[in-house]
């Protein structure tokens, strides 16, 4: 790397739901200024509510200091409108999965935030990183994808993936900020779909929901025999229940798209379970019932 850039002070995430709240609160465990946009105040609420409960979590489970849980708690704000990004120095996008969310958010972020040195970065799953930079106009130099993984306050890796259009520089800040800042593991992945995990992972998902669904196997069989056989340490049904069967769609579907191979296409099960709602542990079912 180059010379070492003045480490990051202000971060923005757009975006309260699981994703988005891990990185703010891991952010702020730094000892970051974080501020957290929703798309109103209730949702902002609701944001800090999830925060909090996690820091409790963290506490009681004996992870995490009570002192330590009330600073990163107080480092957080947590607005409707994303005029407060302004001053940001790095923002990470975490909204929904979807194509046409993600580009708006980006297009806003360009007018919205003051320093043409801030970077912009997306915590999509799959979504081409040029395709959000060029909605991005000017700032594209600036944009790139930082990928966590959940439960973020858990998960060392971070995948820094740039596109053609990221400068150098913006590289390496990131990949300073996730390493040197946030204490996780960068690597840096190409700008293709499902970049290098979801693009090794997916598959297995898929093949384990294929077989559960033409009904060569239990769930609960299938996720045995890759904990215990293979010593994983959770099955890939129960796993794609923890990401979220409307995250495994979106970038199945992102997968297939872009390489037209039969191992990255949605099984018709994966399908229905998302078209009912029944996204996994956030919604109480999907391939297992929480309830």
């Amino acid at each position: 790397m180059s010379a070492v850039a003045a480490p990051i002070e202000r971060v923005g995430v757009v975006g309260g739901g699981i994703m988005g709240c891990g990185i703010a609160e891991v952010c702020a465990r730094a000892g970051l200024d974080v501020i957290l946009v929703e798309v109103d105040s209730a949702a902002a609420d609701l944001a800090e509510q999830r925060i909090r409960a996690s820091l409790e979590r963290g506490v009681s489970r004996g992870k995490l200091e009570p002192d330590a849980a009330r600073e990163a708690l107080e480092l957080c704000r947590f607005e409707p409108d994303a005029g407060a990004l302004g001053d940001r120095e790095l923002v990470i996008e975490a909204v929904v999965e979807n194509r046409e969310a993600k580009l708006g958010v980006f297009e806003l972020l360009s007018k919205t935030v003051e320093s043409g040195s801030a970077i912009l970065a997306s915590n999509t799953s799959s979504i081409p990183i040029v395709e959000l930079a060029a909605a991005a106009g000017e700032r594209a130099p600036n944009v790139l994808g930082l990928h966590f993984f959940n439960p973020v306050p858990v998960l060392a890796l971070v995948e820094v993936i740039p596109s053609l259009l990221t400068e150098p520089d913006v590289i390496e800040r990131a990949q300073a900020f996730a390493e040197g800042q946030l204490e996780k593991d960068p690597i840096v992945a190409p700008d293709r779909a499902g970049f290098t995990v979801n693009a090794l992972l997916i598959p297995y998902l898929l093949s384990a929901i294929r077989m559960f669904e033409q009904g060569l196997a239990s769930a609960e069989d299938i996720d045995k025999g890759m904990v215990k056989g293979c010593a994983h340490p959770m099955g890939p049904l129960a796993l794609a229940d923890l990401i979220g069967l409307d995250t495994v769609l979106g970038v199945s579907e992102s997968l297939y798209r872009e390489h037209r191979e039969q191992l990255f296409a949605p099984p018709p099960l994966l399908q229905r379970l998302v078209a009912a709602n029944l996204l996994g542990r956030k919604t109480g079912r999907g391939l297992y019932s929480y309830q």
